[in-house]
């Protein structure tokens, strides 16, 4: 059988047919429209039922232009969180040109079938087995076109990224990967947020004990966007469950440590990598992630790091006239990179860009690591 069950889900209520038992699993017909805004007729919105290399199925999204795509992205999304809370980004991209494809990781959003599944990711070897599943999938129809393949990943799921970038059993499709766009990632977490070290090893040794024992563990709101209206959705969406497991809440503490602590680095041949940040955030560590990218990029050719000043976490719903700003930040990227040839020559300096707070006129200052200036370009 397929990976994917061709069929097109016109509505949630057929893609619930296609899963066994998903009735228990409530569902939105679409994002808060008091949020989500923004409608594309050129783009095309297809709902799969995907099955991973275990045949465990997952609820699976994707975004494309109505034309051949210029390229195409992965997108791995955060901890407690599922794919239609990203609103506007995935068509605006899409419209763009850039097709999309996301899914609900096993544990989260509509691929929970029953209550005991909520949080229930497995360990770190099956997160990114199943990551790596999804990329071989999209790499099929990617190379056969010519169409240049990225993946991003945000906070949890830009560890992820970063995980299976740096895992060697999966080098040759790390290789493959044209660029890596990782939003806020979980590098560590925020200041004043990061459990103490007794805490964690006792998380370890209980989560061996009982590996699947779910725990509740809600983030809080505030700390995620400055958007009230997303801060409201936060609070009702039924969709996220504020529940993780042991396992997975020690795997996740663990693929952030090897990352810190220079235990994972990237394979080789990564080409290009863009990390985004915002200075504010409440989730994970802004200065985490600046370390790790002056520490671990030396080989990548073709890097940037972006900080977006006063921003919070979630830098894809902030505020409302954010938003835009960092979907078209994303998509100038991915598409500068789609007709430039891949750089194979002696890495040079990183870029480091400083997006002003809240203002889409604001200008960005692009230095070099060594700090010189490279000029300016308007958001």
């Amino acid at each position: 059988m397929s990976d994917l069950e061709l069929v097109k889900c016109n509505s949630l209520e057929n893609l619930t047919n296609q899963i066994s038992n998903r009735s228990r699993t409530p569902q939105l017909n679409s994002p808060n429209p008091t949020i989500f805004t923004m409608a594309h007729a050129n783009v095309k919105i297809e709902e799969l039922t995907f099955k991973l290399q275990d045949g465990h199925p997952v609820y699976m999204k994707k975004w494309t232009p109505t034309t051949a795509p210029l390229a195409k992205l992965i997108f791995i999304h955060g901890y407690d969180d599922h794919i239609n809370r990203y609103f506007e980004l995935f068509p605006t991209l899409a419209a763009r040109g850039i097709a999309v494809t996301a899914w609900d990781q096993r544990g989260w959003g509509r691929s929970v079938q029953h209550t005991s599944d909520r949080g229930l990711t497995g360990p770190t070897p099956l997160v990114i087995a199943d990551i790596a599943h999804v990329v071989k999938s999209e790499l099929a129809d990617a190379e056969a076109t010519s169409t240049p393949l990225f993946v991003m990943g945000h906070s949890m799921g830009g560890a992820e990224a970063l995980t299976f970038a740096s895992d060697p059993a999966y080098a040759d499709l790390a290789l493959r990967i044209r660029g890596w766009l990782l939003e806020s990632p979980h590098i560590e977490m925020a200041p004043g947020s990061q459990p103490s070290s007794l805490k964690i090893m006792a998380g370890r040794l209980a989560g061996k004990l009982l590996p699947k024992f779910q725990l509740k563990n809600k983030l809080p709101a505030e700390e995620l966007t400055r958007d009230p209206e997303v801060m409201k959705s936060l609070g009702e969406d039924p969709l996220l469950w504020h529940t993780g497991t042991l396992e997975g809440l020690a795997g996740l503490l663990d693929r952030a440590a090897d990352l810190a602590g220079g235990k994972r680095t990237l394979n080789p041949g990564v080409k290009s990598l863009w990390l985004a940040h915002g200075t504010v955030d409440g989730g994970t560590s802004y200065p985490a992630s600046k370390k790790w990218f002056e520490a671990s990029t030396s080989d990548v050719p073709d890097k940037e790091y972006k900080t977006y000043e006063g921003w919070q976490h979630q830098l894809h719903a902030d505020l409302p006239e954010t938003r835009p700003i960092f979907a078209k930040d994303v998509g100038d990227w991915i598409l500068a990179r789609v007709e430039a040839p891949e750089t194979t020559a002696k890495p040079q300096a990183a870029a480091e860009v400083v997006a002003e707070e809240s203002s889409a006129a604001a200008p960005a200052v692009a230095e070099t690591a060594e700090g010189s200036p490279k000029g300016a370009a308007k958001l």
